[in-house]
């Protein structure tokens, strides 16, 4: 089978839907079963493409503006997919968006409906995602979740045939599951305190972020002893957080951090604070239990689903709540509760969802 996917997400920030798109085609490609085809529908980075993905996987690419190819197809069966990326027999669109797909068989990954769910809180191009998703569902063969409870989302808003929609949970790559605590002195060279509680995600409106920024001036006026608020993630888009009610050297943003040192920082926290309004899975939380992190997030149906019983769950937008939660985490270590987060996250692979998404590749194949 030749694969084609959508690997424009590996051309920024390795945000979310880019660590599923990376981690998707290094699984798809380590099999060696089929051949698997990389193109971008952007015009600027395409030449960055090729460094972006596995020596195995082609690459095809042809530049034109993403705005303008997206406004054709919500239009239009026009340009097809073979015009990127060749003929292929089988196209994934990884990013909420299928393009046409001429006589391949089609499968579309639908991150969330956050364009439906929170209007108010995402930005023009999740706003586009309202005629394009429709679209790309009705062009698609099959379509992707990340978790069931957006499965169910996905059948209820749209009227899909339920086996038409499946999902496929996201995974822990192992090198967060070897994750240890740094030193004082890696964290001390970044700016970062000893003692600290990390939120990691894009700062934007959707991600509560002001709501956990409001629970640490009661937290910090009360105690102490209470912990630092680190913020990892880089700019988004919408109001900036209003941090003027904190001591300036208790908040610390990082910006955007590579792998390597967003494991550091996650494993040398007292927890994870993840306040999210809406999510679609949230590997964040999954990614600090890996590190044997505590984690503190809005009580969603999503998060029951990925974190069980591991999580601490408090209303959505709530400030007191969260306050009180994040002040309840242990500064000492428990290494028992470690353990029980980290084999829970362990449970969560790359390879498995690369497997139910090659199942659904199959499923999508006309047969005869």
């Amino acid at each position: 089978m030749r694969i084609g996917l959508d690997a424009t997400p590996l051309l920024g920030p390795r945000t979310g839907v880019g660590r599923y798109t990376g981690e998707l085609v290094r699984e798809l490609a380590a099999t060696g079963e089929d051949e698997v085809v990389a193109t971008a529908f952007t015009f600027r980075g395409t030449e960055r493409l090729r460094d972006a993905v596995p020596a195995s996987v082609q690459v095809r690419a042809r530049r034109m503006p993403a705005r303008l190819l997206r406004e054709l197809w919500r239009r239009t069966d026009l340009p097809p997919v073979s015009w990127s990326a060749g003929r292929v027999d089988l196209f994934h669109g990884t990013n909420f968006v299928l393009p046409p797909v001429g006589r391949a068989a089609g499968v579309v990954t639908v991150h969330d409906l956050s364009f439906l769910r929170t209007r108010d809180a995402v930005d023009a191009a999740s706003r586009a995602y309202r005629e394009l998703v429709p679209r790309s569902i009705e062009r698609a063969a099959v379509v992707l979740t990340p978790s069931q409870a957006v499965a169910d989302e996905v059948t209820a808003e749209y009227g899909t045939d339920p086996a038409r929609v499946l999902a496929t949970p996201l995974g822990v790559a192992p090198h967060w599951l070897r994750a240890e605590r740094p030193e004082a002195a890696w964290l001390a060279a970044r700016g970062l305190p000893e003692d600290y509680v990390v939120a990691v995600g894009t700062l934007e409106p959707r991600k509560g972020l002001q709501t956990l920024v409001d629970a640490f001036v009661p937290l910090l006026a009360g105690d102490p002893a209470a912990p630092d608020l680190v913020l990892v993630g880089p700019q988004g888009w919408g109001t900036a957080l209003d941090l003027s009610r904190l001591p300036a050297d208790r908040v610390h943003l990082t910006g955007f951090l590579g792998d390597d040192e967003l494991r550091q920082v996650v494993a040398g926290s007292r927890g994870l604070a993840f306040p999210s309004r809406y999510e679609g899975f949230g590997l964040p939380p999954l990614e600090a239990l890996a590190c044997g992190r505590p984690v503190v997030v809005s009580d969603l149906p999503v998060m029951h689903e990925v974190l069980g019983e591991h999580g601490r769950y408090v209303p959505v937008g709530d400030v007191d709540s969260l306050a009180d939660a994040i002040g309840r985490l242990p500064r000492d270590r428990d290494e028992a509760a470690e353990a029980a987060h980290r084999s829970h996250a362990a449970a969560f692979t790359w390879t498995r969802c690369a497997e139910r998404t090659r199942a659904a590749y199959a499923l999508a194949l006309p047969t005869g």
